[in-house]
């Protein structure tokens, strides 16, 4: 799987694990180039605090567009080390 999001491939892997609709790819797969910290953050009540990154791809930047738990809670631990995008990046299965 491809997360694309103008016109470049932000993250492929065929590991991908997903949750609630959303596919999160281990962060090895993750070309960290196009990851800025953000300073958002927000809380679900079985998955943990959840931490955002923007990205900044070409000449636009997608801000608080993947995000990630470093910490998650039991419940949601398959998750760890993993991230996932919205706002726009397509998620494709090639």
């Amino acid at each position: 799987m491809k997360a694309i999001w103008n016109g470049k491939i932000i993250a492929e892997s065929n590991d991908i694990v997903n949750v609630e609709g959303n596919s999160y790819f281990p962060i090895e797969s993750v070309k960290k180039e196009f990851l800025n910290n953000s300073e958002m953050h927000s809380v679900c009540p079985w998955k943990g605090n959840a931490f955002y990154y923007s990205l900044d791809v070409g000449d636009k930047i997608n801000k608080d567009a993947a995000w990630y738990y470093p910490e998650p809670k039991e419940a949601a631990k398959q998750i760890k080390g993993r991230v996932a995008f919205w706002k726009g990046v397509e998620i494709v299965n090639d």
